[in-house]
């Protein structure tokens, strides 16, 4: 990543922060099984957090169901929340999402894919990398 990140840790004070799964999806760019995450199918209205370090990064309006197995969005909250790296990891080039703010990994956009949403665009992000705020 070539920003300057606001939220910058060592791997040992990710690890005494986060707990394993979460440092193995945010930290080391993994993912978590499908349909097994908190928010896979959560309609709650609110903010979706970083998990590691609080940014903001989605809206619930922006949420829908794509029945991929992870949640959903459309849009991040704003282009300077997010930043995109090309994941060529699989036999396919993907678009990595970031955290700008601390540079954890989150998950994959994909576009095109025709889904009835103002983008077509799928922000297909790991539930545990996000913390829910309800809206009051």
């Amino acid at each position: 990543m070539t920003q300057q990140l606001k939220v910058v840790k060592t791997d040992d004070e990710w690890r005494e922060q986060l707990g394993d799964l979460e440092v193995h999806v945010l930290r080391e760019a993994g993912t978590e099984r499908p349909f097994t995450g908190e928010y896979t199918d959560t309609k709650t209205e609110g903010v979706y957090e970083c998990r590691a370090c609080g940014a903001e990064l989605f809206r619930s309006d922006e949420k829908f169901d794509s029945h991929c197995g992870w949640p959903s969005f459309f849009a991040p909250l704003a282009e300077d929340r997010v930043v995109y790296l090309e994941d060529n990891s699989l036999a396919s080039s993907r678009v990595e999402v970031r955290c700008a703010s601390c540079g954890s990994h989150l998950g994959h956009v994909f576009h095109g894919e025709g889904y009835d949403t103002p983008t077509d665009d799928r922000y297909c992000i790991n539930s545990v990398c996000l913390v829910l705020k309800p809206a009051r």
